[in-house]
């Protein structure tokens, strides 16, 4: 039986605010902190996710030819980091996100597909680098 080649999926983390963490004791930001790294864990032993960091709050935002200070906390949604994932398709990679340990807390996590090309300019790009510990 042919098993289809594994798909790169990129999981970004939007938190709500920062407020949200700042209602929780300090046992509990430590038990989440767990649960997010025991949950990275198993997806790093499986094979499924090649990195992941959470974000700075701080940045820059360039829009044409103008450069600014953000992105800002107070907009409705922070993006506060990522999971680089290789996965069999959309539906593991959102079974995957479905686990995040921060959704009670009010965390959407957006699951985009990395395409090997640009669809908007609507021509081929550079090949997918694949991963040394994706699946050949």
């Amino acid at each position: 039986m042919n098993t289809p080649p594994a798909s790169p999926f990129l999981l970004i983390f939007r938190e709500p605010s920062d407020d949200v963490y700042r209602t929780l004791s300090a046992e509990e930001r430590q038990r989440l902190l767990e649960q997010w790294n025991a949950w990275y864990d198993g997806l790093a032993t499986q094979g499924k996710v090649q990195h992941g960091e959470p974000l700075e709050p701080g940045g820059r935002v360039v829009r044409q030819q103008r450069v600014t200070d953000g992105p800002f906390v107070e907009a409705k949604e922070a993006v506060g980091g990522y999971f680089l994932l290789t996965v069999a398709d959309l539906e593991e990679a959102t079974a995957i996100a479905l686990r995040c340990p921060s959704l009670h807390l009010g965390m959407s996590v957006e699951v985009r597909p990395i395409a090997g090309a640009c669809p908007s300019l609507g021509v081929q790009g550079r090949p997918l680098r694949q991963s040394a510990a994706a699946p050949a």
